[in-house]
C-alpha cells in the first residue's frame, strides 16, 4: 500500500527556518514526480514545490521561490522541503503528494508567529 508521512512542522518565528520531510513507502520512490502543497487558514490548497523523478526538473510557486528548497533522497525514500526566511503567510498545513498516484500524506502543521 502506498503511504506518505510528513513530519518536521512546528512553531517558528518570522525569519526562521524549518525542514519538512516526507517519508514514502509501498512504491518505487525514485520513479515518481512529487510535490509539496500547503493549505493555509481560509485558503485553498496550493502547490509550493514540484520535483521530478531523480530531481531533474524543479519548480516553485512565486510565493516561495528563493526561500524554499525542495530535494529528495531516493536511497532513503524521503522528500524534503527546506524553508528559510519564513513569513507569517507561510502558516499552513503542508502536504506531500504523488500526482500520478493521487496519494497524499496526512499533513504537518507549520505556524509562523512572533
Amino acid at each position: 500500500q502506498v503511504h506518505l508521512v510528513e513530519f518536521g512542522g512546528g512553531l517558528v518565528q518570522p525569519g526562521g527556518s524549518l525542514r519538512l520531510s516526507c517519508a514514502g513507502s509501498g512504491f518505487t520512490f525514485q520513479d515518481f514526480r512529487m510535490k509539496w502543497f500547503r493549505e493555509g487558514p481560509g485558503k485553498e490548497r496550493e502547490m509550493v514545490a514540484d520535483i521530478s523523478s531523480f530531481g531533474i526538473i524543479i519548480n516553485y510557486s512565486a510565493s516561495v521561490k528563493g526561500r524554499f528548497t525542495v530535494s529528495r533522497d531516493d536511497h532513503k525514500n524521503t522528500l524534503y522541503l527546506q524553508m528559510n526566511n519564513l513569513k507569517l503567510e507561510d502558516t499552513a498545513v503542508y502536504y506531500c503528494n504523488i500526482p500520478t498516484l493521487e496519494v497524499w500524506g496526512q499533513g504537518t502543521q507549520v505556524t509562523v508567529s512572533s
